[in-house]
């Protein structure tokens, strides 16, 4: 039933689907090249098949960072591109006189927020939420934020505090691989996935310079020490133990060579996230020495 509405008949449900349908056409046979959309917003119409064909077409493109109003839209790439994460790409998007002008990037938000910070005479908290399904990057992408501010908040002026800076800075991104061996774990989606939250509250100074860190974690899924879904695996932690421990310490911990786990499943696989002196050497960075570490290491093989 149609209503007249100052003096016009509104299109009927059937029309108003036809003309939708002819925009979409013309929008995807027009003259723009959907890469060059850096911003969903100017996507028109804006429909499903309109922002995925957008996206799809900057991810063939390589470009992996698409603004979609004040919200940033990240793909994850599922290939190393160093050049993208670079400390001379940090600084410039830190320099830029308005880094929102530059292509979109993590970088923009993290600039962004800390010029918030920074332009405030009272310092107001600043947070980001980074959030998406397993696999889509939400792990490297906070890393890559607290890369970020590891090198535009360090920049002090006296060699004394510098120092400060520069052990503030390794701290912060140490616990990385902590956090993910002992927390993560290869599923079915994703073989570095998070399998807990975590909060990271970066800390700074009056003249911006960063002075601590702290992490608070939450909803651990502890039920993947007991039990895995099949073809999945447990930790990190556990993998990398039975795989770089010495022969002394194989000896102390009672980990026999070839021994096979049940708790253990797919030992065969062999991912990045395997290496147990990448662990070892960020907790000592964290302050964690050896003999505490044989402790947690021990504690860890009798779970």
């Amino acid at each position: 039933m149609l209503q007249q509405v100052n003096g016009h008949n509104p299109r009927s449900d059937g029309q108003a689907r036809e003309y939708l349908r002819e925009d979409l056409q013309e929008f995807l046979d027009g003259e723009v090249l959907l890469y060059q959309l850096d911003d969903l917003t100017r996507v028109n119409p804006v429909t499903l098949e309109t922002v995925l064909r957008c996206l799809q077409a900057r991810y063939m493109a390589d470009r992996f960072y698409t603004n979609a109003g004040c919200t940033l839209v990240a793909l994850n790439p599922f290939k190393p591109i160093p050049q993208l994460y670079s400390p001379e790409l940090m600084r410039e998007y830190h320099a830029a006189p308005q880094p929102q002008k530059l292509k979109p990037h993590v970088f923009t938000v993290g600039e962004q927020t800390y010029r918030n910070v920074k332009s405030l005479i009272e310092p107001v908290n600043q947070s980001i939420v980074v959030s998406g399904e397993s696999g889509a990057g939400k792990t490297w992408t906070s890393r890559c934020l607290m890369k970020f501010y590891a090198v535009v908040a360090a920049s002090p002026a006296s060699w004394e505090t510098h120092k400060i800076a520069e052990r503030i800075e390794q701290r912060i991104l140490n616990s990385n691989p902590v956090m993910e061996a002992f927390g993560n774990a290869c599923t079915l989606r994703n073989n570095n996935s998070s399998r807990f939250g975590k909060f990271i509250q970066l800390q700074l100074n009056r003249a911006q310079q960063m002075t601590g860190a702290a992490v608070q974690t939450y909803l651990l899924e502890k039920t993947r020490v007991a039990c895995q879904a099949s073809s999945e695996r447990n930790f990190h932690i556990f993998y990398q133990i039975c795989k770089g421990a010495s022969e002394d310490e194989r000896l102390q911990w009672h980990l026999p060579e070839g021994a096979a786990f049940s708790w253990l499943p797919n030992p065969e696989r062999s991912l990045e996230e395997d290496c147990f002196e990448v662990t070892r050497e960020a907790m000592l960075h964290l302050g964690i020495d050896t003999p505490t570490q044989n402790n947690i290491f021990k504690s860890s093989r009798r779970g």
